[in-house]
């Protein structure tokens, strides 16, 4: 045994554990606002805590462990703890990267795990409504600043003609929407085009209500509870999926109905988690991330439904791929990537 390399391997569990308890604070703060209280500028504990008006002595933790990994800044020489602008940025920024968000992703989705621990004997899945609301709030705020940074400026015209058919005014159908940001954020950027958002899960149709009217749009943006196998509606111009396909129990039933779907010259846009092909080439930092989202989320999600697929989160573009040709489509591309998603251009 080599005891250099089981010291190594205990530095890493320790810096695991204690990540652990950590992303249940990070959600502490995001829930509290202590980030944006923070922001504010430099404060001891006592001071925080007059600002916030919360309790010192669990703030005084709260600081402490956040500075401990790097979260928040300290200064020893006056006892004040600190955001720097990168901090901030990513922590409580709006139009930051909300990184919170992904934190209470996890503690929602670990809610879970006696459910999951059970399927592991049984095969059954844990279908995505059987979540702690927590989870669809978060997937909301998380993969919001990268839809707001990616989708109007960037992947939409990567499209071969479609920003100019959204311009003059298209019909398109947002599958599997959740909260039906990436709807709102089409419909604000093309006010000619109507979008029809769908979701099988009824709270996040509910919520999704709510923020089109708060948003003004609700005039071009209608609703529907149904699966991307029933969603309504033919001689779509455009149909979109964002990181949901791998989370489908019948992916290729999705793909059929899509296929029908769509107009004659219609494109499928479809948005995936960025994974490659090998195994070996997906563990890192990254997939790690996914892998564990897809234990908790995707796969059991998947195995819930009818339809025999469970991709996970880290399919990679092959099998995506065979599932467009299966459904008739032939010509795919990729035409854009991210560190966290690529996105494929699929038409007839």
């Amino acid at each position: 045994m080599d005891h250099g390399k089981v010291a190594e391997f205990l530095g890493q569990f320790v810096a695991d554990a204690g990540a652990v308890g950590s992303a249940g604070a990070v959600v502490i703060g995001h829930r509290l606002g202590l980030y944006q209280a923070l922001a504010e500028g430099p404060a001891t504990p006592e001071e925080f805590a007059e600002r916030t008006g919360c309790v010192p002595r669990y703030l005084t933790e709260w600081l402490r462990n956040q500075a401990a990994g790097g979260y928040v800044s300290y200064d020893p020489a006056t006892g004040a703890f600190s955001l720097t602008e990168e901090q901030a940025f990513c922590l409580a920024d709006p139009n930051g990267p909300n990184l919170p968000a992904a934190f209470l992703i996890g503690v929602g989705y670990l809610k879970a795990e006696s459910k999951l621990t059970e399927a592991f004997r049984t095969g059954d899945g844990v279908a995505w409504h059987e979540h702690d609301d927590d989870v669809f709030v978060g997937c909301d705020a998380f993969y919001r600043p990268g839809y707001v940074a990616e989708l109007v400026p960037s992947w939409i015209p990567a499209l071969d003609g479609v920003e100019e058919k959204l311009t003059a005014g298209a019909r398109v159908a947002d599958v599997g929407a959740g909260l039906a940001t990436t709807s709102l954020l089409m419909a604000q950027a093309f006010p000619r085009s109507t979008v029809v958002a769908s979701d099988y899960h009824a709270e996040s149709i509910g919520l999704a209500r709510k923020q089109a009217a708060e948003a003004g749009v609700a005039d071009r943006v209608d609703f529907e509870v149904a699966t991307a196998q029933t969603f309504s509606g033919r001689d779509y111009d455009l149909v979109t999926m964002f990181d949901c396909l791998h989370d489908m129990g019948d992916p290729l039933g999705a793909a059929h109905h899509v296929r029908e779907a769509l107009a004659p010259d219609g494109t499928w846009l479809l948005v995936e988690p960025y994974a490659a092909d090998r195994v070996e080439d997906t563990l890192n930092p990254v997939g790690r991330l996914y892998y564990a989202g897809s234990l908790f989320l995707c796969t059991p999600n998947a195995l819930s439904q009818e339809g025999g697929y469970a991709l996970g989160a880290q399919a990679g573009e092959g099998p995506v791929r065979r599932l467009a040709e299966e459904a008739g489509f032939t010509r795919f591309q990729r035409v854009a990537q991210t560190p966290f998603n690529v996105v494929y251009e699929i038409r007839p």
